[in-house]
């Protein structure tokens, strides 16, 4: 084998790093394993305080803390650690509405508002159909005449073209989209989610995915990521203005508590006392003596350094006792700005309940309020420090002098001295309010404030006129670009709505992990078994061995590109299993057929690899094909599922065509396994010269395809589809009861609480306990409190019902952690503008699918007829397997609904069947070449015969995979497995009785029925 040196050498590479990778995750699993025993065996503080102490610190190689080590881990989907995802949508026509100025033009709203109408049925994006519309409303309007705004002012005039407005408007909405992202980061990022997804929908305009593994509180998210982005100018107190105020509060805290504490130990001494004879009193109240007070200076002793450091010092209860303010909250000395104290991020709630309590509004001034920044200046013993704020209150109406709604532009740029600052420009208005506060508060700081954080304080040094100035601070290129994103986020109103929503919870994820791993370790030990029995224990042993490093370079991959290990993926990786033996079956079977030649089994395996390379490149390629499709055009799951196969099966062409090959080089140069036969008494007459006439037979297999399809079609006109939700929007809940339901009574009870609104309940599982619950129920409104109402709605109709615990609160019900008399451990919410686009993807990605594969066949083939014979068959493979869904919904006992995983299915059991066609077909090509006067229907019906002991092993393998992922993968999968068992057994059918002869008719042959004719 030519560049065996390049192949060892970048084996040893990728070694190097997956093992690089896979270690964060030993760390991690190692790290917390010793702050859950540190926690049972010393308490929860001790355990939270040093976990405080790795988090920061670095814990492996010297240099990763445990912080980078749980981001750069295996990081698991949600149907794995339970979690939430969310698709939201940036509000285009607001933003649109924003960019003319709200103006009241009739022909504008109406464009606007069709266009809005349009978009939700259009494939067209809202800015064409807005054009659109305008243009014919309003047939001699002007774009420009609505656009040229201040605050497009240098972009749009009174005289620039429609065409000149819309690139504009394009290019403005995406910048709102891209402002939108920057502050839900931030948000998310505020929330403290370990390893959040967060990222635009290419092609979807508006729409940006989230996911949060781990949240635990759904309506908490849905209030974080909905909430609106408010920008503010606020003038600020000078530290040593507040300081005394603090440390006032401080005082009477104390106090306060010391009151509480001495008034709790009277009621226990009186009580006490009350039981003790006179003698004994007398003894316990002179034995009563204080210990000495340690003061906060004692507390602090040994923690010198920076405030920021100061604040991430423990201290003792007995400081706390007597500064229970300056024990969480360093207090700012000096001058510094409007930062007025340091606190630990664990001390910040205890911060914020000092700070708006009673005492604290008696003892600090009314126009005072404090501010925490948004990001931390340091780390101490007790995590990550932030710094409080001191803002100035100075408008009657309690608002900001100066909001977001003035800036115009902001942009990264460089300081005179070349450190990085923001550039900003106002409009107007905002230039003349702006002067008048900087020139009001020279000397002092002025606070940039974002949803309730503090981004930056600059000293003002004299008055900004004109309307443009930079914000400079210790600043890096990565904030200046972040800060101006926040200012941009101000200049027009880009409200975000949940159209797309799926909540886990982590006890359905723990089930799905032990589902996932029994199914596969189930599936590779039979793997195993087979090929040792098959082809015998070293072949079979060399053979598995490539399964291990497949099984193991995969996963070392997907760590390094930092993708999520779904349930869908584990599936794929299952799948790409089982494809990765199909290499090693043409390998060995192309081998055999050259032992049988006569050959020796050193020029006979290298002949072996030789000859099944095309055949185990093509089909390769043909199935990465449609899991590029399956990536580009599903969402979640399915773009798991579509990157580990990818992946899986990328890393199987490497091991099973490269790595082996050198293992028996190794060996066969030593003169060792030279007897190798690549059969078992099991397979040695398998399938062996077989001579059967597939091609005569025709008229029988087409007819017996003809009929299964009439009956699939006809199922589909007369029952239809199970559709999900994914294509008719709605929301599902699964329910667990603590007693045993019908699905019926609950669809019952739902039904005439819910009204005209469809409702679905399927039993999942045989507990008979577990159901989901499917409704379009009000999905057409928006609003922060809709899903609040319909879990609310869900819990009072199944409590009224009398189907959960009396003594059953809505909270408990609604906590997916929770499984206490019933309660939601799941959910999930699709938009009808998300349906639409998915029912479209779906149709698209099919369809694209066969016109790829036809396209890359007919290119590797030079014939078109082979490209006919294959997407034919495979229209047919697609065919039989959704009517098969429609005849078998119902009455199955599992879930058949049509929603993406179903559609992934599809594209995933057409890139597997094309694996057999091009095996075929590539032996067909093989044969004209060898033999151009044989007949032409026996040499089709000799290469269906040579190939099919490779067909039906492959076959077997795969379902061999499929049926343990079947009956051990849990519900949540067992549908796709479904799909793709249907995809194997129609998929091999179609390539022996339906792809060939398709194939040769095209060809303009004509089938002869009586095999002597041929010669």
């Amino acid at each position: 084998m030519q560049n065996k040196g390049f192949v060892k050498v970048f084996a040893l590479l990728l070694t190097l790093v997956c093992v690089f990778y896979l270690s964060f995750s030993f760390v991690t699993t190692y790290q917390m394993n010793k702050v859950d025993e540190i926690t049972k065996t010393q308490g929860e503080e001790v355990g939270a305080h040093y976990l405080d102490s790795v988090m920061n610190n670095p814990v492996w190689l010297g240099a990763y803390s445990l912080k980078d080590c749980r981001e750069m881990e295996i990081s698991l989907g949600l149907d794995l650690k339970g979690g939430m995802n969310v698709i939201l949508e940036v509000s285009v026509p607001e933003v649109v509405k924003a960019l003319a100025d709200h103006k009241e033009d009739p022909a504008f709203n109406k464009a606007v508002a069709k266009a809005a109408e349009g978009a939700k049925n259009s494939q067209s994006d809202f800015i064409t159909l807005f054009v659109k519309e305008y243009k014919t409303l309003a047939p001699d309007g002007n774009l420009a005449e609505l656009f040229a705004t201040q605050q497009l002012k240098g972009k749009v005039t009174t005289k620039s073209s429609d065409s000149e407005v819309e690139k504009v408007l394009r290019a403005e909405v995406q910048s709102a989209i891209d402002n939108s992202y920057n502050v839900l980061r931030t948000r998310i990022d505020r929330f403290g989610v370990v390893q959040p997804n967060i990222q635009t929908l290419e092609g979807q305009m508006g729409r940006i995915m989230v996911e949060m593994p781990g949240v635990k509180e759904p309506e908490r998210v849905r209030k974080l990521l909905q909430g609106s982005a408010n920008l503010e100018f606020w003038e600020t107190y000078n530290t040593e203005e507040i300081i005394p105020f603090l440390a006032t509060l401080d005082t009477r805290l104390a106090a306060e508590h010391a009151a509480i504490a001495e008034n709790d130990t009277v009621k226990a001494d009186t009580t006490a006392m009350a039981e003790l004879t006179p003698a004994e009193k007398v003894d316990a109240t002179d034995s009563t003596k204080k210990a000495p007070v340690k003061d906060l200076a004692a507390a602090l002793k040994g923690n010198s350094g920076t405030p920021a450091e100061k604040a991430g010092a423990a201290v003792d209860e007995q400081a706390m006792k007597n500064h229970p303010l300056a024990s969480v909250l360093q207090l700012a000395q000096g001058p510094m700005g409007c930062v007025v104290g340091y606190a630990s991020w664990r001390d910040t709630a205890t911060v914020n309940r000092y700070i708006t309590s009673a005492v604290a509004k008696e003892v600090l001034p009314s126009d005072l309020k404090l501010y925490w920044g948004v990001k931390p200046v340091g780390s101490g013993n007790m995590g990550d420090i932030f710094e409080l704020y001191a803002i100035k209150i100075t408008e009657r109406n309690g608002r900001a002098p100066l909001e977001g709604d003035v800036v115009t532009e902001a942009k990264d740029d460089y300081e005179q001295n070349g450190r990085p600052c923001v550039s900003m420009t106002m409009n107007s208005d905002g230039a003349r309010r702006w002067a008048a506060l900087t020139k009001k508060n020279v000397k002092r700081a002025i606070a940039i404030v974002l949803d309730g954080y503090v981004y930056s304080a600059p000293t003002v040094q004299n008055e900004i006129t004109g309307g443009v100035s930079s914000i400079t601070g210790h600043f890096t290129l990565e904030d200046t670009r972040d800060l101006a994103n926040v200012l941009n986020t101000g200049k027009m109103p880009a409200p975000a709505h949940i159209v797309s929503e799926q909540f886990v919870g982590p006890t359905l994820g723990q089930e799905s992990i032990n589902q996932g791993i029994t199914s596969f370790v189930i599936a590779f030990i039979l793997l195993m078994i087979y090929m040792c029995g098959m082809y015998g224990l070293v072949p079979g042993m060399v053979a598995n061995g490539a399964l291990i490093l497949n099984f193991f370079f995969t996963l070392g991959v997907l760590t390094s590109f930092q993708a999520a290990l779904t349930m869908s993926g584990i599936a794929g990786m299952v799948l790409s299993l089982g494809m990765a033996v199909d290499a090693n079956v043409l390998i060995y079977e192309r081998t055999k057929e050259e032992l049988r030649a006569g050959k020796a089994v050193k020029q006979a395996l290298s002949d072996g690899y030789s000859n099944a390379f095309s055949a185990i490149f093509d089909s390769n390629l043909t199935s990465i094909i449609t899991g590029i499709i399956l990536y580009n055009f599903g969402t979640g799951p399915i773009r798991g599922f579509a990157t580990t196969l990818i992946i899986g099966i990328l890393v199987s062409f490497f091991t099973a065509v490269f790595l082996t090959r050198i293992v028996y080089e190794h060996f066969l140069n030593k003169d060792k396994w030279m007897n190798l036969t690549f059969t078992t008494t099991l397979s040695r007459k398998f399938l062996r010269d077989t001579h059967y006439k597939f091609m005569s037979a025709y008229k029988k297999s087409f007819s017996v395809f003809g009929v299964l399809l009439l009956i699939g079609i006809a199922s589909l006109f007369v029952r239809g589809l199970s559709k999900g939700i994914d294509f008719t929007g709605g929301r599902n809940f699964v329910v667990v009861f603590e007693k045993q339901v019908e699905p019926e009574t609950v669809r019952t009870l739902l039904q005439n609480k819910f009204g005209d609104a469809n409702i679905q309940v399927i039993a999942l599982g045989t507990d008979h306990q577990t159901v989901r619950i499917s409704t379009n129920y009000r999905i057409d409104e928006e609003g922060t409190d809709v899903d609040s109402e319909i879990e609310s709605t869900l819990f009072e109709t199944l409590k009224g019902g009398g189907l959960l615990s009396s003594d059953l609160d809505l909270q408990t019900f609604i906590n997916r952690d929770e499984r206490a008399g019933g309660s939601i451990i799941s959910s999930e919410k699709v938009g009808p503008s998300v349906a639409e686009d998915i029912t479209y993807g779906a149709i698209v990605s099919v369809v694209l699918a066969l016109i790829a594969i036809f396209l890359y066949i007919l290119l590797r083939f030079r014939n078109v007829a082979f490209s006919v014979g294959a997407v034919v068959a495979l229209t047919v493979d697609t065919l039989l397997i959704i009517g098969a869904y429609s005849i078998c919904w119902g009455w199955m006992p599992f879930s058949l609904e049509i929603d993406q995983t179903f559609i992934g299915a599809v594209l995933t059991a057409i890139g597997y069947s094309i694996n057999d066609k091009v095996v075929v077909f590539d032996r067909i090509r093989e044969f004209l070449h060898l033999y151009p006067n044989r007949d032409r229907q026996r040499l089709f019906n000799d290469s269906l015969n040579t190939t099919l002991t490779r067909t039906i092993n492959t076959s077997l393998t795969t379902l061999v995979v499929l049926l343990c992922i079947f009956f051990l993968g849990g519900d949540s999968i067992r549908s796709f497995a479904f799909a793709m068992i249907l995809g194997v057994v129609i998929g091999t059918c179609s390539s022996i009785f339906m792809a060939a002869p398709v194939a040769f008719l095209t060809m303009g042959q004509r089938i002869k029925e009586n095999d002597s004719e041929m010669k």
